[in-house]
């Protein structure tokens, strides 16, 4: 739908909502991440399992990877794989040694304990739109660079949705934040407006070692109790193809040594950064993943690692990255299987190319995420709010998206597929019999507040009523939501004393000069 329909329409479907609601935040599902109870969904035979193996393996062996990091380049030479200048060759049996030494389930403890999740078994988890630079939203009506006042608010959907489990990276760039303080001050606003599991970028020294402080810091914890369990984790992409930079290593390595979790998440594009074929690129990404996870295992055997997809295929046509595609729902299928051959966690992504939250953004992103659930995928990344191949942040996309996921959340519910004499209802049959229906027998009296899932954005109604009420689309439904939430949002409660200790290490770090923006 064109943006100029919404506009025309926003002001008056805003009042009517606004003297319908007032300010009360939506009912939604209480906070319970789902289980997978299906089965996933493997089109690789045995066969095909063992030919992106082998395809990966003498990726490792003969072609290598080449690290741009001088101690890791070290630690490779001394577990005795062979580097010549940047490059690593590694012998298979290493290699799976090393990811065998990876745990296949781990939780990771927040600063508030009720939100501590699990990574591996059956959990599917979803988190935030991540890294974005741009923002965008119905009342702008157009792309802007993102501001820490957008980051915030961003922060505060994900505090509130429920069905968000955990605080990706920056929801969007703020742009208006000097580089060498950003992360100083978004790390902030996240361990204050939200009590999820924390992320870190690995970009430098400095980043990393000022955000395990600052969760350190915000969860009460000393520095033994911090190293004693996952508390938070780091995201890395390698550079495809065949390539992993300097910060993000770097930042790796500090994080294992401290037993915090690790995702190691190729950028694989096929016919671009990888091949054309998906058997191809999946191969290529299995081999970037695993070598540095290899490494992170060597240096800290059973540190928490996940290997990540994010294998797409371009637009032949343009060579813009597309998502949600069936070239990328099968390869995150495929990699799931990968991921479980090899004994690890999986991650992957929710994710569209479109520029606005309309169609194409909806069943590009409903695409993956059920790719998502049907790969076995633990954590899915950029679940709400992500558009424009990820360059551009939008709330009405994350509350649009949150309609989807709690969804997803209520398929998963075993109580839907229970096969109990009471479930099969056979004296409610019997009562109403050949004529009549159960909109009054007891039966249905008895459940009708919980038997099928109820929308907070979805609009069931017939045309008329819909017309009637101001015709309002989705969008902007979506918007209304989200400036409701953002009316009425409260902080997660933090002891006084411990966010006044958190300002104190902003600001002594923004005064030290924070971090270099070299990396």
């Amino acid at each position: 739908m064109a943006d100029g329909v919404l506009r025309k329409k926003r002001g008056g479907g805003r009042a009517a909502h606004m003297a319908r609601r007032g300010t009360a935040a939506i009912a939604q599902m209480p906070w319970a991440p789902p289980r997978n109870i299906d089965r996933p969904t493997e089109p690789l035979t045995d066969e095909g399992i063992a030919a992106i193996h082998e395809g990966a393996m003498r990726i490792l062996e003969e072609i290598g990877i080449e690290f741009y990091n001088d101690e890791a380049l070290a630690l490779y030479r001394k577990a005795g794989c062979i580097v010549e200048g940047a490059c690593v060759r590694m012998d298979r049996d290493f290699v799976m040694e090393m990811v065998g030494k990876a745990p296949d389930s781990f939780t990771i403890t927040p600063r508030n304990p009720d939100h501590t999740i699990e990574i591996g078994g059956n959990a599917l988890l979803f988190g935030n739109v991540s890294s974005p630079p741009n923002y965008w939203d119905l009342e702008l009506g157009r792309k802007v660079p993102g501001t820490r006042a957008q980051c915030a608010n961003l922060l505060r959907l994900t505090q509130y949705f429920n069905c968000i489990h955990f605080a990706g990276g920056y929801p969007v760039e703020p742009v208006d934040l000097h580089p060498r303080e950003r992360h100083l001050d978004v790390l902030f606003d996240k361990l204050t407006l939200t009590d999820k599991a924390m992320h870190a970028y690995s970009l430098g020294r400095e980043r990393v070692e000022d955000v395990m402080e600052m969760v350190r810091i915000a969860g009460g914890l000393s520095h033994e109790e911090f190293d004693a369990t996952p508390r938070m984790y780091t995201n890395i992409n390698s550079t495809s193809p065949l390539k992993h930079d300097h910060p993000m290593i770097d930042g790796c390595l500090r994080l294992a040594r401290r037993g915090q979790a690790i995702v190691v998440s190729p950028f694989t594009l096929a016919g671009a950064m990888a091949p054309v074929t998906m058997a191809g690129a999946v191969a290529q990404s299995i081999a970037e993943a695993l070598s540095a996870i290899a490494l992170f295992q060597y240096v800290a055997p059973g540190v928490p690692c996940v290997i990540g997809t994010f294998t797409s295929n371009v637009d032949m046509k343009s060579g813009a990255p597309a998502f949600g595609t069936p070239e990328y729902m099968r390869s995150t299928q495929m990699t799931g299987q990968m991921a479980r051959f090899y004994g690890l966690p999986l991650r992957s992504s929710g994710a569209c190319a479109a520029n606005v939250p309309d169609g194409q953004a909806v069943w590009e992103t409903s695409n993956s995420l059920w790719a998502a659930l049907q790969s076995g995928t633990h954590m899915v990344y950029h679940a709400a709010g992500w558009l424009e191949g990820g360059l551009v942040a939008s709330p009405e996309k994350f509350v649009m998206d949150c309609e989807i996921l709690q969804q997803m959340q209520r398929y998963l519910d075993p109580q839907i597929t229970a096969t109990t004499a009471d479930d099969i209802a056979l004296d409610a049959i019997a009562e109403v019999g050949h004529q009549g229906h159960f909109f009054g027998v007891q039966h249905t009296q008895d459940r009708y507040t919980t038997a099928f899932y109820q929308p907070f954005l979805s609009d069931w109604r017939n045309f008329e009523a819909w017309q009637a009420a101001g015709a309002i689309w989705t969008p902007e439904r979506a918007h209304m939501i989200y400036k409701d939430i953002i009316a009425s949002f409260e902080e997660p409660p933090m002891d006084p004393a411990i966010r006044e200790e958190l300002a104190a290490f902003v600001d002594r770090r923004k005064a030290e000069g924070g971090a270099p923006t070299d990396f």
